[in-house]
């Protein structure tokens, strides 16, 4: 079944905000719809637009903080006989011109990973079929819109299509980082995730350079701390409790035993990051407070989500930082793959 829309995906047990924040921001654009999910499924449906495109432009990839990956739907496809699952996509793309390249998926959850084996096999026969058909390039075109095969189950798939320079170019949304075993804990993943999703090449170049000096407010054990300072910046490690001894033995760090919501900078910091364990409005109002004192010139911070309203609460939150820091900044917001019941910002 032909359909027009966006199909996105998430954190499983997120699908609520991801509809809320696409029909809010929908609606405000211009392109009144309907969000369609179930709870852990780890994607959602925005149906109902008459303009998927126009809608897909309305909406960046980038700026939709539960999204792990931003589609237009192209098709609904359940009822497929498994023995010929190639033909009713084959159907399905008639007219929709040709794409870059083609990436066979399944849902980032717990029923969706019991498809794995099946989305890997099925794509390996359907890459040369849609070549054959002039369907893909023969080698992958990032000029080109990139074809998503969702796998729901064994007779269910549904299409989708990606804009290259408006899309996750990661398989599921999520990139794959590896744990190192001398990080003194595995928050690290988060802002190294962050510091890749977050800021452009260009900004990574530019912001973080050896020789800068950073805050990590509630840093114990020190896996922010930890990641800061291999790219060589000075760390003011601020935690009442313990540091990990692989963070205490890197020069550049100094533990500083205070609250991390009372205490300042000794002199203007490049940076800031803060992984504090409070209420979202409380961390909020203090990053704000650090902006508008002219403490940092860049930050990155967590805010951890209530258990209810949590699309409220963060739209919440991020006003209420804009309209305190005292400052026109950048920000940006995701739910990160290593976060939980949190999303991470970046301001600067």
């Amino acid at each position: 079944m032909s359909t027009d829309g966006l199909l996105a995906y998430c954190r499983p047990g997120f699908e609520p905000e991801l509809a809320a924040e696409l029909s809010e921001r929908a609606a405000i654009a211009g392109f009144p719809g309907y969000a369609r999910t179930e709870r852990n499924s780890g994607y959602v449906q925005f149906l109902g637009v008459e303009d998927g495109a126009g809608l897909a432009k309305a909406l960046p990839w980038s700026t939709l903080i539960f999204a792990r990956q931003k589609l237009r739907l192209l098709a609904d496809l359940p009822g497929m006989d498994p023995k010929d699952r190639i033909a009713p996509i084959m159907d399905a793309l008639g007219g929709r011109g040709r794409h870059g390249d083609v990436w066979v998926e399944h849902p980032d959850s717990d029923e969706g990973k019991q498809l794995a084996g099946l989305a890997r096999s099925f794509g390996n026969a359907l890459r040369p079929a849609l070549r054959q058909r002039g369907l893909i390039t023969e080698k992958e075109d990032l000029r080109l819109p990139r074809l998503h095969v969702l796998m729901l189950a064994g007779d269910h798939a549904m299409l989708g299509s990606a804009d290259p320079k408006d899309a996750s170019p990661w398989p599921l949304g999520v990139p794959r980082l590896r744990a190192h075993a001398d990080a003194p804990s595995r928050s690290a993943l988060k802002l190294e995730e962050a510091l890749m999703m977050l800021l452009t090449e260009k900004e990574r170049a530019e912001f973080i350079k050896p020789g800068m000096f950073a805050a990590d407010l509630g840093a114990a054990p020190g896996g922010w701390s930890w990641v800061l300072a291999r790219q060589h910046i000075r760390v003011f490690s601020v935690d009442n409790g313990p540091m990990a001894q692989s963070a205490l033995d890197m020069p550049v760090i100094e533990h500083i035993r205070a609250d991390g919501f009372r205490w300042q900078p000794p002199k203007p910091l490049d940076w800031m990051v803060c992984d504090m364990v409070e209420s979202p409005r409380k961390v909020a109002d203090r990053m704000a407070t650090w902006f508008r004192e002219g403490w940092c010139k860049h930050a990155i911070f967590n805010l951890k989500l209530p258990m209810k309203k949590r699309w409220d609460e963060t739209r919440d939150c991020l006003q209420h930082f804009v309209d305190h820091a005292g400052r026109p900044l950048t920000l940006r917001a995701k739910q990160l793959y290593h976060d939980r019941e949190e999303i991470t910002v970046y301001a600067g």
